[in-house]
């Protein structure tokens, strides 16, 4: 999912060492016990569910929100086909009925739909609104429109309760982009389909909540009375969007909301654990299926060459920058593909190890770099990122300590719209990035990170996801392999093709993976069946809010 970080803020984050470290817990405690009053909340006692992030949506338009701040509350809002076992990613009907039946040439999607279901404006829900509101997603031109656009010919309800989609090539993870936030049913007799046609501040869909308010700072769901499913054990959520992570800390330890999720700092996170048992809330702890990395544009001086490419590669060391800046929250990450997919395969660790200095000696000498004519290049961030810089400064730190002058880094930062509009331009030699992936597949790693629609060896990518993304990396063989595991139906031929992807990318370096972080939240006591799921984040309409 484009333009997420998880290198704070926590998305655009704070993590940090040495002196800057105490500094940083000293700062928070100020500020925690001297000022930044918590935001008042009237739903103390209903047994509404206050819910406490930083993450603050720019829409609710199912057809245009690519963030997560927008998932996290579609989740609550909306019916997909299809959704996720709890804690698994095993897909599940949700308004089908079964998962599809496909044909031999993997290019026919039938759809069993439910019945009985009504929309949040009483609307009854059919083949047809199925159909409009998969249309509409496709047309309408949003942000998350390519998912579909470039896989799908056509939808249409070919009965009352059955839905045919028609795709324009063979694409093996399709039932799990249908489960996609972005792939509820909405109403149609509330959304228009026409290009441009939002409605960014309401959602009128089937989910066991409805929408009530849409406020800067609040965010309010009430139960659906209609709903055709098990109602939640709340009466409400309220979203309380806090402005910094602080304030989150703040309000969640002074009880002004009732859980806290998304983002707290690496060691705010240490210290709400610390005081967990004291205090009496909830710690839970999850692995996560973001990725963050290093960006390294292979048109721009010094990564043109592989060989400092894989210097690099070979001078990161995961271990340190986890226990030292992400403060052992993290997992190292070996390939771009989360370590919990059965087709990830460590490939940099296989190459590269950790840290490993005598490789990178080597690689640089080859590369023609001496003391005196060391590689000098710079790493960028976005400003506000705290955790981002730290991560930068350590690496510079650790490249001068170890490479006695054969590599100067250099960490730069600028403006989060300019950071991402510059990094598809071609202007940073290399970047800190990282991805929460749209749907649970392994070609959500690949696909819309390293593939190119038009380029060549020579003068890189020229337009799709590698140019997007920043490295402009063009391997016709890549190229290939990507569209081989999209259409191959079989998963042990698929899981050859990832090795293959895999061991590529160890090879030519475009991308260099860091870590793949854990997710906390945290809840007070009353709270009941509080659980983190690693593709639906908190699954808040199970949760029931003791007195």
């Amino acid at each position: 999912m484009s333009g997420i970080n998880w290198f704070p803020r926590f998305p655009k984050r704070c993590w940090s060492t040495g002196k800057f470290l105490a500094l940083s817990v000293c700062c928070c405690l100020l500020v925690i016990s001297c000022g930044g009053t918590p935001p008042s909340s009237n739903t103390a006692g209903s047994g509404r569910l206050v819910v406490g992030t930083t993450l603050k949506p720019r829409t609710l338009d199912p057809a245009d929100a690519y963030e997560l701040s927008a998932s996290n509350i579609l989740n609550s809002l909306c019916d997909r086909l299809y959704t996720y076992q709890s804690g698994s990613s095993e897909l599940v009907p949700q308004l089908a009925t079964e998962l599809p039946q496909v044909s031999e040439d993997g290019i026919t999607y039938i759809i069993p739909l439910r019945e009985g279901v009504t929309f949040h404006d009483g609307t009854p829900f059919n083949g047809e609104a199925m159909a409009f509101s998969l249309n509409r997603f496709i047309q309408n031109g949003g942000k998350p429109s390519s998912l579909l656009v470039d896989v799908v010919d056509s939808v249409e309800a070919s009965g009352d309760y059955e839905l045919t989609i028609k795709l324009k090539n063979s694409f093996a993870p399709f039932p799990s982009l249908l489960a996609f936030s972005g792939m509820c049913a909405v109403s149609p007799e509330a959304y228009e389909i026409g290009s441009g046609k939002f409605q960014p501040k309401q959602f009128v869909g089937t989910g066991p909540y409805k929408l009530t308010e849409f406020g800067a700072n609040t965010i309010k769901l009430d139960v659906f009375a209609d709903y055709w499913g098990e109602k939640p054990p709340n009466p409400g959520l309220t979203f309380q969007i806090l402005t910094s992570s602080v304030n989150l800390f703040n309000s969640f330890t002074t009880g002004a909301v009732d859980i806290a999720y998304q983002t707290f700092d690496p060691d705010q996170i240490l210290s709400l654990k610390d005081k967990a048992a004291s205090a009496g809330w909830q710690v839970i702890e999850s692995p996560s299926n973001n990725i963050s990395y290093m960006v390294l544009n292979t048109k721009l001086a010094p990564f043109d060459q592989p060989e400092t490419r894989q210097a690099i590669a070979a001078l990161i060391d995961r271990k340190l920058i986890n226990e030292r800046v992400l403060r052992s929250q993290a997992t190292p990450a070996y390939s771009i593909i989360p370590s919990g997919f059965e087709f990830s395969v460590p490939t940099f660790q296989t190459a590269y190890g950790d840290g490993d200095i005598t490789q990178a000696k080597e690689l640089l000498t080859e590369a023609g770099f001496t003391p005196d004519k060391p590689l000098t290049f710079e790493i960028w961030y976005p400003s506000g990122s705290a955790t981002r810089e730290q991560v930068a400064s350590t690496l510079k730190e650790y490249a001068a300590q170890q490479l006695e002058g054969l590599v100067v880094i250099e960490p730069q930062t600028v403006d989060s719209s300019s950071y991402w509009k510059q990094i598809s331009q071609g202007v940073y030699q290399s970047a800190l990035v990282n991805w929460y992936p749209d749907f649970s597949d392994a070609d959500n790693f690949i696909h819309p990170l390293v593939s190119c629609t038009k380029g060549s060896e020579a003068d890189g990518c020229e337009e799709g996801a590698s140019q997007s993304q920043g490295s402009f990396y063009y391997n016709e063989r890549m190229n290939k392999l990507i569209e081989q595991q999209r259409i191959e139906q079989d998963p042990q031929a698929r899981q050859k093709i990832f090795a293959e992807i895999q061991t590529l990318l160890a090879q030519d370096v475009p991308i260099i993976p860091l870590s793949q972080p854990k997710e906390y939240a945290f809840a007070k006591p009353e709270l009941a069946n509080v659980k983190l799921d690693p593709i639906l984040q908190v699954r808040l309409w199970e949760i029931e809010k003791g007195e």
